[in-house]
């Protein structure tokens, strides 16, 4: 997996505006929790997808940006979570053992 760091709440309008012409992807990871760390090790074992940008954002260091997250696409935190974000809104997310690269394609 190609990862962006997601490391500045700035950079959330960015990924809005870029959704207007290809898919967004967050990634919230907790590096404190093994759910999480078995997921992520989960999509990195997955092919990078053409054609979609991934964010990964480390909440326990970036909890500000978790926060604005939630509010700026209107979803409930939740930790480890994947947002796919088109047309500048969060169209799809899950959380914890339903976080799975091909729900996302199969959303595109």
């Amino acid at each position: 997996m190609d990862w962006n760091i997601l490391n500045d709440v700035n950079q959330l309008e960015e990924i809005k505006q870029k959704s207007l012409e290809k898919p967004q992807v967050i990634f919230k990871h907790s590096t404190r929790c093994p759910i999480s760390s078995m997921i992520l090790n989960r999509i990195e074992r997955e092919e990078t997808v053409p054609n979609i940008d991934f964010y990964y954002l480390d909440l326990i260091k970036y909890r500000n940006i978790s926060d604005t997250v939630a509010t700026l696409f209107k979803v409930e935190h939740e930790s480890p979570q994947i947002l796919l974000i088109q047309g500048g809104k969060c169209t799809y997310n899950e959380s914890h053992y339903g976080i799975m690269i091909a729900e996302i394609t199969d959303r595109i």
